[in-house]
């Protein structure tokens, strides 16, 4: 069962009007979007949006008119506000980021080296290349650099030759056989962990575009948020959780000039935290052992 993490303390975060517009960027399974409707009056508006298939079905079994459901990337935001006529109007935008609990359960989706499945993570399976199709041609030196990059994984060289000479003798094609491959070519293990964790979570960022999506969301927010709407964002690593601790600063600073030019006093911050950061308390960490490395960040335009 899914279960949205810091649920309670993302609502209190968007501090949601009655009559309010609001965007759930990450729909899922809608945990988050029905306790924003909950929340919500009768002249009340939301948009989800969501890229993988099967949240939009599980969206369909909302029948509320306040609510409308939009299949396709948040990294798209502006574009879609557009189409819907509420850019610079919106008054609360929410990002649960990362993969979702049906997608890890799911074997067939290849999120998991749990269950044994095809490998392929794409969160959109309508388009887009496969993690099969991906390990199949690109170059060795090209895969290293997304284990580490995107994964911090520290054998990405080892882990990259392997896969080269093994596609030469047969593709690899299930979650497990590249988990096990992985698994004997890593000579150190983390407590805990298992040796896959880092190139799965790696191959699963990068054949989804989950940082530049991010980036490109971000990028679009300032047009499309109202003045006094709040943007909440919940991360999952620490590759996500940089780019909106870094971003969200940089706006409530504001433009850094020169000490001594005598126009930096006059220059007002447009933004302002809302929640610099919150993390999942031990009640939910023990309830929900997905939500451990949960950090939520929020902001207002002003």
């Amino acid at each position: 069962m899914h279960q949205s993490v810091l649920l309670q303390p993302a609502i209190d975060a968007l501090a949601i009007k009655p009559d309010g517009i609001y965007i759930d960027g990450t729909f899922g399974r809608g945990g988050h979007s029905q306790a924003i409707l909950s929340q919500l009056g009768a002249q009340g508006r939301l948009i989800a949006i969501d890229k993988d298939p099967q949240a939009v079905e599980a969206a369909a079994q909302i029948q509320d008119v306040r609510f409308t459901l939009v299949h396709d990337s948040f990294a798209n935001i502006e574009s879609i506000a557009k189409a819907h006529g509420i850019a610079g109007q919106v008054d609360g935008l929410l990002l649960d980021l990362g993969v979702s609990s049906p997608q890890l359960d799911q074997a067939e989706r290849g999120f998991s080296f749990m269950k044994d499945g095809p490998l392929d993570m794409r969160m959109d399976t309508t388009q887009g290349e496969s993690v099969v199709q991906w390990l199949a041609h690109a170059e060795e030196k090209n895969i290293a650099d997304v284990l580490w990059r995107y994964g911090e994984e520290k054998f990405s060289r080892r882990i990259a030759r392997k896969i080269t000479e093994t596609r030469a003798e047969h593709p690899i094609v299930t979650t497990l056989e590249l988990a096990e491959l992985i698994s004997s070519v890593v000579p150190k293990r983390e407590p805990h962990k298992h040796p896959a964790t880092r190139s799965f979570q790696a191959l699963r960022i990068m054949i989804n575009r989950e940082l530049e999506d991010l980036e490109s969301c971000l990028a679009q927010l300032p047009q499309v948020l109202a003045a006094q709407g709040h943007a909440v964002i919940i991360s999952f690593h620490s590759l996500e959780d940089r780019i909106v601790k870094n971003r969200f600063r940089d706006w409530v600073q504001g433009p850094q000039l020169p000490r001594h030019l005598p126009i930096q006093n006059d220059i007002q911050p447009k933004w302002r935290w809302v929640v610099k950061k919150q993390v999942p308390d031990k009640m939910e960490i023990e309830s929900n052992a997905r939500a451990r490395s949960a950090v939520m960040r929020a902001v207002e335009k002003i």
